[in-house]
């Protein structure tokens, strides 16, 4: 785990509040691989880079862009903020 990715208190709280995605859709990052695209979002926001620049541990950037654009249209990110405020 690096500095700044989720603790293991604030993924058990996060998790909770992600969409579930369908068990058979194909390729792709698989639901629990939410944590490290999480933590990607959160590398890119901490960091101002961009998406291109987020390092490989985390994903590839097109991954984490898509996931983090379907959360943002889904309201996914407004029930993070009023759940942890």
């Amino acid at each position: 785990m690096s500095r700044g990715d989720l603790t293991e208190a604030a993924w058990r709280v996060l998790k909770g509040l992600l969409p579930i995605e369908a068990e058979n859709r194909g390729r792709g990052r698989r639901p629990e691989q939410n944590r490290s695209i999480i933590n990607g979002i959160l590398w890119r926001l901490r960091c101002g880079a961009p998406l291109r620049d987020v390092p490989p541990k985390y994903g590839s950037w097109n991954t984490i862009y898509r996931r983090f654009r379907r959360w943002s249209e889904a309201g996914v990110w407004e029930t993070v903020a009023v759940t942890l405020a």
